[in-house]
């Protein structure tokens, strides 16, 4: 008998168990996945964390989050290399800037701190002595190059989002899994293959080894494979998967700043491709590097501050299918995100020639239409869904185990609880508001 199982060890099933187990003191916590914890797409993640979301309810669920991950670094003595650095969101683009400058104080009034406008050099910090909420803004050329000469000299603006940086999964899920076994949580190495259901109510799990587990609380965590774990309790999920890419160059040349945040072109892009060279995607059918590209190509430090190492990314095909392994393969994404990074750091085109050593991993983002999570009770009761975590399942993991253990601890909800529910699909009000929401909204 356990009192919670909990499907899948990534980065939020593990934070589920943490949170169930250390921070309430539950005991009979199982947590099931027939894979190694945190390996599947945990490992493979950009690692980074923001507040800064163009809804209010993920403004509110974002800080909870980096609230508990702060908490989490001083409990470890760091050892998950937290950053603050930010986000750096440039663009060459005057009436793209106008609307980022909106959009930015419409999202301070959501909580994400205040907004500061520097239109002089004076004032403005890329390292501040201490941690900063909100944001600034830097109007102009001038200012923007004066702090960050690094960029194009056709960016007009950026906004820098302070309550904002990275850390490693890798290293605090196995700091949680380790405390969250200490408190007693069972891990077992196997594969929830079926659930029993009663009256509506959940009474137990199946695994792939023939054992059974009687239990009356499931939490779905299985990333990917929400959608097939949802489906043995009678629950049909509106998710999609989507093909994750990203790419790490050794810059043996030292042209990225160590000293930076998480750097973001918000603009779209054509590439720069040579005459012979259009000929050549043209004849292997990959007309879409020649048009115009999709904005938010984006990278990062990785690393240490003598690491020579940093990340690039850029989302340029929506590419939505069934998971699979190994997972296919771009034989241009190295070469196309540097092409990218390019336009908004010109340093990096010294690499355009003969491209640095660099490693490609990744795994798949599980979506729901307008980018938000599910977390909460679904379905027959005791079942509870923590997924749908796309492209920002690091950020969000300890903030939403944390709102997944107050509905099975009956504990007070935050007022964002209710807009992370399945049931939500079924308000009209809600449907009419999605309408017109990107997919992709707050998405990199």
């Amino acid at each position: 008998m356990a009192g919670v199982v909990i499907v899948g060890a990534g980065i939020a099933g593990v934070s589920t168990a943490y949170q169930l187990a250390v921070k309430r003191g539950l005991s009979d916590i199982v947590l099931v996945d027939p894979r190694p914890p945190l390996t599947l797409t945990s490992d493979k993640s950009t690692e980074c964390f923001r507040n800064w979301w163009p809804s209010r309810p993920m403004v509110g669920l974002m800080n909870r989050s980096i609230d508990l991950i702060e908490e989490l670094s001083d409990a470890s003595g760091d050892s998950i290399g937290f950053s603050r650095r930010g986000y750096i969101y440039a663009t060459a683009d005057a009436a793209n800037f106008e609307r980022m400058r909106r959009d930015a104080h419409e999202i301070s009034t959501f909580g994400a701190g205040e907004v500061r406008v520097h239109e002089s050099v004076g004032g403005y910090e890329v390292e501040p002595p201490g941690p900063e909420d909100g944001v600034d803004i830097l109007v102009g050329g001038d200012v923007v190059h004066a702090h960050h000469p690094w960029l194009s000299a056709e960016t007009v603006g950026l906004i820098h989002a302070r309550r904002a940086g990275w850390y490693s999964a890798q290293q605090a899920g196995a700091f949680m899994l380790d405390a969250a076994k200490d408190a007693g949580v069972t891990h077992l190495v196997d594969e929830v293959t079926g659930m029993d259901v009663v009256d509506n109510q959940i009474t137990g799990v199946r695994l792939l080894s023939g054992e059974a587990i009687a239990t009356s609380a499931v939490v779905n965590a299985a990333g990917p494979f929400a959608d097939r774990v949802a489906a043995m309790a009678g629950l049909e999920l509106p998710v999609f998967n989507e093909l994750h890419v990203k790419v790490t160059y050794r810059d043996h040349l030292g042209v990225v700043p160590r000293s930076l945040g998480m750097f973001i072109w918000n603009d779209e892009q054509a590439l720069d491709w040579s005459a012979e060279e259009r000929e050549a995607l043209q004849d292997e059918g990959r007309d879409d590097l020649l048009g115009i590209m999709p904005f938010s190509c984006h990278g990062r430090p990785e690393g240490g501050a003598d690491s020579p190492y940093f990340v690039g990314l850029w989302e340029y095909s929506e590419d939505i299918r069934e998971p699979e392994w190994p997972l296919p393969e771009d034989p241009l994404y190295a070469e196309v995100v540097m092409k990218g990074l390019t336009t908004m750091m010109p340093g990096l085109s010294v690499y355009l020639e003969g491209l640095p050593q660099s490693s490609i991993d990744g795994g798949y983002y599980t979506k729901t239409r307008e980018n938000r999570p599910l977390i909460g009770p679904a379905g027959p009761a005791g079942f509870h869904v923590a997924c749908a975590y796309g492209g920002f399942g690091v950020m969000v993991s300890s903030g939403a185990a944390d709102l997944v253990a107050r509905y099975l601890t009956n504990d007070d909800l935050p007022d964002y609880a209710p807009s992370f529910l399945l049931d939500r699909y079924e308000d009209p009000e809600y449907l009419a508001e999605i309408a017109s929401v990107s997919k992709d909204s707050g998405q990199l």
